[in-house]
């Protein structure tokens, strides 16, 4: 099955650019309710994700929690306990869920590494879920 099927492009997900500021990345996940989200460059090449916690951990490091003072960190020089690894579009549905176990949602790179999206674990576990109960709804 081709994983094109499950991609969330990039245009309808939330992501940041390495140049973006702590208080950006902090307003974009709070906006959009996400816990993690991926980076990219002006580009559009896949940089890795930047988590709550990842967050949470760079202001403790960093700064004395001064929002004001957050508009001029990158959060580039945020520390990232782990980075998402992404898939090429012609990944294997093995590989894809294998990354998808471990991870929230898979982010997903053209050939030239270009940033496209993603595919959530939620539209894998939804697809599974559908397949599975037609087949015994089929059985009976």
């Amino acid at each position: 099955m081709n994983i094109l099927f499950f991609l969330t492009p990039k245009k309808d997900i939330a992501y940041l650019y390495e140049e973006d500021t702590l208080r950006q990345a902090l307003e974009k996940m709070e906006h959009r309710r996400y816990s993690c989200v991926p980076i990219i460059n002006r580009a559009g090449k896949y940089i890795g994700t930047i988590t709550e916690g990842d967050l949470l951990w760079g202001i403790k490091n960093k700064l004395d929690l001064n929002l004001k003072e957050a508009e001029s960190i990158s959060i580039t020089i945020i520390s990232r306990r782990n980075d998402y690894n992404p898939v090429n579009i012609d990944t294997t549905m093995e590989d894809l869920m294998e990354k998808a176990l471990n991870q929230n949602f898979v982010p997903v790179v053209d050939d030239q590494e270009n940033f496209i999206g993603i595919v959530t674990r939620k539209d894998i576990i939804r697809y599974l879920s559908d397949h599975l109960f037609d087949k015994e709804d089929k059985a009976n």
